[in-house]
């Protein structure tokens, strides 16, 4: 009986679920598909405060679903790291000791740095932006971790954890402050547009950085031998 009880509480979430999600998706199907929203785009994007449309889209007008995609994010990286297998994320015993990957650090880890910082200032009027800047950043990460160079800030502790929240935190604070001062949540007060997404993206592109890479050192370790390599299978 006590199984049968649980089966049917189970059960009738689901169905409320799929009944509220079909109809959704019914409502929206009959919706007339809207031919005009590009010509909209054009017609809005000064007063957007960027001259990139998709940076125009993320930050502005679609600000809601990137404030959402970046709490998928944080939620994705506070389970990699509470899943981590070590006591620190920043574990000498998983550095990589070659000489070759040192000599790459010295050249490539400040061009790289130039490169994340020079994505994150023109995604404004240009392809780039916090995402593709957060990307370079963790590459970056991922590099010098692998080259053994200390990374204290990827040891529990609040930097790791003001890291992962930052970007998700601030973007928060603007939407809310916006809607204090402003007409509504994550609208923007004018004159100040271009500041807030510049600061907004300036967090969001650490936040991001530092989740990539947090589950990119959080993750198993494969200790299988490799018989391509001469090692006994």
């Amino acid at each position: 009986m006590s199984r049968l009880s649980g089966f049917f509480s189970v059960l009738l979430p689901c169905a409320v679920f799929v009944l509220v999600l079909g109809g959704a998706i019914w409502t929206i199907a009959g919706n007339q598909v809207a031919t005009g929203l590009p010509d909209l785009l054009t017609a809005n994007l000064k007063r957007s405060g960027v001259e990139h449309p998709v940076t125009a889209v993320l930050l502005n007008f679609r600000g809601y679903d990137t404030l959402l995609e970046i709490g998928v994010l944080v939620i994705a990286g506070v389970t990699g790291v509470s899943m981590a297998k070590t006591a620190s994320l920043e574990d000498p015993g998983f550095r990589t000791a070659d000489p070759l990957l040192y000599a790459l650090q010295r050249w490539f880890v400040p061009l790289m740095l130039v490169l994340a910082g020079y994505l994150l200032w023109a995604g404004a009027d240009r392809p780039g932006g916090a995402f593709q800047a957060g990307a370079v950043l963790a590459a970056t990460g991922v590099l010098m971790r692998l080259g053994g160079l200390p990374m204290a800030f990827l040891r529990p502790g609040f930097l790791l954890r003001a890291g992962l929240a930052l970007g998700f935190g601030v973007f928060l604070i603007v939407a809310v402050a916006s809607a204090v001062v402003g007409d509504a949540f994550l609208a923007y007060p004018s004159g100040v547009i271009h500041a807030l997404i510049l600061i907004i993206e300036t967090a969001l592109t650490f936040s991001i950085a530092m989740i990539l890479l947090a589950l990119f050192v959080s993750a198993p370790v494969n200790e299988a031998l490799d018989p391509d390599e001469g090692n006994p299978p």
